[in-house]
């Protein structure tokens, strides 16, 4: 997939529906989403819970599919990927960070840090080597070896982040990633993330919490399915 200039939407939906059907009734988890977000945006979607900001995270990272309309990454529709096509974008485009981490439990923190890169057929020694960066990126270059159940929430986190990071993905996609983690954890991996997005790095960032979203420099707050505000504003300092 090639991507656009740094002036097209990195990601952009056109009237985005996503329809469940339950029985007789119909559910519309995004109701007509029209939204673009650029490279380098530092951006949190907001909501209550059934508000369809999981829906959308889900789209985005090509999880899912829209019922109607168009979503577009990198200026390539979505919708007209095959399966294998839409694995390849998650793998290549994507980098995800979950609030529960997702960490292979036997694996060390370098093999975890490796595992995307199998999947793009890159030679050991050169994944390795990747891994090992991206781990001295977040801070964790004396863990290599370690495996998750001997270090910390946040250590764990920061795994996770060297994980998305080490494929050089057009966006970080980030799922509650502080929910897991106590409040001065909270804030380091914060600060982290917030040192990734002045690296140039595009953020989309799903949560809950106000201190959380403070962080980014847009909010996309959701209601039933629509867009209720989308708001720019001055980000806090870590």
């Amino acid at each position: 997939m090639q991507a656009g200039d740094k002036d097209s939407p990195v990601i952009q939906f056109r009237d985005v529906y996503r329809i469940y059907e339950m029985g007789d009734q119909v559910l519309n988890a995004l109701d007509g989403v029209d939204v673009n977000i650029y490279r380098n945006e530092y951006v949190a979607i907001v909501g209550a819970s059934g508000s369809g900001k999981s829906t959308m995270m889900n789209i985005i990272g090509c999880l899912d599919r829209a019922s109607k309309g168009d979503y577009l990454l990198n200026a390539t529709n979505v919708g007209d990927m095959s399966e294998a096509e839409l694995a390849k974008a998650r793998n290549r485009e994507i980098g995800f960070v979950f609030q529960s981490f997702n960490l292979l439990s036997r694996a060390s923190a370098l093999k975890n840090v490796m595992q995307p890169l199998v999947y793009r057929q890159i030679p050991r020694a050169e994944r390795k080597r990747l891994a090992s960066e991206a781990l001295n990126h977040v801070g964790l270059g004396d863990r290599v070896d370690s495996r998750p159940n001997q270090m910390s929430g946040g250590q764990r986190q920061r795994v996770a982040i060297a994980r998305a990071l080490v494929g050089n993905p057009a966006i970080l996609l980030a799922d509650e990633p502080t929910g897991n983690l106590d409040s001065k954890t909270s804030q380091e991996i914060m600060g982290l993330i917030d040192q990734l997005h002045q690296q140039g790095q595009t953020i989309i960032m799903v949560t809950h919490e106000p201190d959380i979203a403070a962080h980014c420099e847009r909010v996309i707050r959701l209601e039933d399915g629509k867009i209720e505000s989308d708001i720019r504003q001055d980000k806090v300092t870590s």
